[in-house]
């Protein structure tokens, strides 16, 4: 109940068991309830219409069916209420059984597994994060190790780092921080520590098939080419998103943590997650995506699919095999972001998601030159979040960053921008 009283105006839900029915449907902003972003379950190898920013008749113009997102630039008022809606409609989709939100202790993890090879040892990007020299830092640091359960099943199983200075007793903000693709909670542990030492109550998570949730070096590329064959989950992002709703309901319970003052950031994948988990969940009430956000559907409409695609080849492999093709095209990438992740190259893509977040404060941080993040793809994700700030009165608290000649690597000007981004919105708010 938390987490829909969180989204949603509680006079609009009701809870029946497991399941969630609605007072009054509300009228979908983008997309309907037999659009492919809430087929939740499209049969193999169904053809599916992509949504290509279609308008609807209520914003005052007659519906086209497909409009290019360049041409309707000034057009389209994103409805954050009703998109958080439809895209809580998709998460529950595919949910095991619902449970109790519950708690359990856990052991550092002694050894955290990497799927990838070498295994990474140093960051740069992260060492560099500033950081208050404390004298005994390490034997003021309070660590946290604990399960979440967020749904039934061995993936519903939740890890969660927590990392703050010990003698405080006032409630302070917080930080949820997001890995990347491969890694675990661990690796974000500089980030962690630093944070902590300036008074923040740092969290981490290993994302689904990560860390803790995986047995192997394939783990995550096994679940995803599982995800394509059956639709039965939603490996990529979205499954994550459904945890970190879950979490914001235990975070926003803590005694030492202050509600109205949680942030969230992460790199790559875990830009990604913290887009979307503060689109759908505005508990996050400061967010910094860097290197995630992206046009999924520019990118496939204008040929600039490749680099992301190749960051999980292997799903695409399987796909093309299955749809009898002899090569990667747009039409297997398209299919594939349709099944693995409903509504993820069109009525949850960028344009949309990223204006939802307004009017809390949002850094953008990319790479000038990152293919899997192309700058040119963000126009119009761009000019829409402004357009919403603005109507928010809150211009000031939306910013895109584009780091010259820095393809997809996080670096330690964005560290830098991040920190500097959260210092100004989360410890202002403080009474």
């Amino acid at each position: 109940m938390l987490l829909l009283m969180a989204l949603f105006p509680p006079s609009r839900l009701l809870l029946h068991g497991t399941h969630m029915s609605h007072v009054q449907s509300p009228k979908l902003h983008s997309c309907g309830l037999n659009s492919p972003c809430l087929r939740t379950y499209p049969p193999k190898h169904q053809e599916e219409t992509a949504y290509k920013y279609q308008t609807q008749a209520r914003i005052g113009r007659k519906a086209k069916s497909e409009v290019k997102m360049e041409k309707e630039e000034g057009d389209l008022v994103v409805d954050a209420e009703k998109l958080r809606f439809e895209f809580l409609q998709v998460l529950r989709g595919r949910r095991t059984a619902e449970v109790p939100l519950t708690v359990e202790p856990a052991n550092p993890v002694k050894h955290p597994l990497f799927q990838e090879i070498p295994r990474p040892t140093f960051s740069e990007a992260m060492e560099s994060c500033p950081k208050v020299e404390i004298k005994n830092f390490s034997s003021l640091l309070k660590e946290e190790n604990l399960y979440l359960t967020t749904e039934a099943g061995e993936q519903g199983r939740l890890p969660v780092l927590i990392l703050s200075m010990k003698g405080s007793e006032e409630r302070r903000p917080a930080i949820v921080f997001l890995h990347s693709t491969h890694k675990n909670k661990e690796w974000l542990r500089p980030l962690l520590e630093a944070y902590a030492s300036r008074g923040y109550v740092a969290i981490a998570i290993d994302s689904r098939y990560h860390g803790e949730r995986a047995s192997n070096l394939t783990t995550y590329r096994d679940a995803l080419i599982s995800s394509w064959k059956k639709s039965d989950t939603m490996p990529f992002i979205f499954d994550t998103v459904w945890d970190l709703i879950k979490l914001a309901d235990y975070l926003t319970q803590r005694e030492d943590i202050d509600p109205t003052r949680i942030g969230i950031t992460g790199e790559s994948l875990g830009g990604m997650h913290a887009w979307f988990g503060a689109a759908v969940d505005t508990r996050y009430s400061v967010v910094v995506p860097i290197i995630g956000v992206q046009g999924f559907r520019w990118a496939i409409d204008h040929d600039k699919w490749q680099a992301r695609v190749d960051s999980i080849k292997p799903l695409f492999e399987e796909a093309r095999k299955d749809l009898g093709k002899s090569a990667i095209d747009k039409e297997v990438v398209e299919k594939v972001w349709n099944r693995i992740a409903p509504g993820l190259a069109s009525c949850f893509d960028s344009p949309y998601t990223v204006p939802a977040v307004a009017p809390r404060p949002m850094l953008i941080v990319n790479g000038a030159e990152d293919p899997r993040c192309p700058h040119a793809g963000l126009e119009v994700p761009k000019s829409r979040a402004i357009k919403a700030y603005e109507e928010a009165h809150s211009l000031d608290k939306f910013k895109l960053v584009a780091e010259p000649g820095i393809g997809h690597r996080m670096t330690s000007f964005m560290v830098k921008e991040a920190s500097d981004w959260f210092d100004k919105y989360l410890k202002q708010q403080a009474a």
